[in-house]
């Protein structure tokens, strides 16, 4: 199985002064909605992924603690780096939907960790993924929960896109 370009990136960058940051700025540019929250990836290998986000008045909601929405971006982008990193080259992921539990009000910055329990077999067939993430507070208080599915296919190299779900 071959390495990802963003996993090839963050372990030329992960180790280096600033490298961090300068992955997270990267990954922003490329999806620029993510910088909404001002996220920090903190690791990332196969299988996990652990981001941070400040509490700051941009993710604010009415009542001053971190935006239940703002929560969800944050655990979409532990989602997204993790399978951009698990999900070999050969294949391709598509978000299909998300189940979220709001817990606790949160109001410290937050820490998403996405992780899977064991990496899956990547073959022909396409297949759902899903991928738990859990939020915590400052005080390490789980704050929500989310299961980001995934839908999972091989790269179809006649026509350059994967197949669709027949469900869909």
């Amino acid at each position: 199985m071959g390495t990802s370009p963003t996993f090839a990136l963050w372990r030329r960058l992960a180790g280096k002064p600033g490298g961090k940051q300068l992955f997270s700025a990267a990954m922003c540019l490329r999806v620029p909605y993510f910088g909404t929250v001002l996220p920090s990836v903190r690791q990332l290998r196969p299988g996990h992924c652990s981001v941070t986000a400040p509490k700051w008045w941009g993710v604010h909601n009415h009542i001053r603690t971190f935006h239940a929405i703002a929560a969800c971006n944050l655990a979409e982008i532990a989602m997204g780096m993790l399978a951009e990193v698990t999900v070999p080259p050969s294949h391709r992921w598509l978000p299909k939907g998300m189940d979220v539990r709001y817990l606790a009000k949160a109001t410290t910055g937050l820490r998403a960790v996405a992780e899977l329990p064991e990496l899956p077999e990547f073959g022909d067939e396409g297949f759902d993924l899903p991928v738990p993430v859990r939020i915590l507070d400052a005080r390490g208080t789980t704050v929500v929960t989310a299961t980001i599915t995934i839908w999972v296919t091989r790269k179809n190299s006649d026509r350059g896109h994967s197949r669709i779900d027949p469900a869909e």
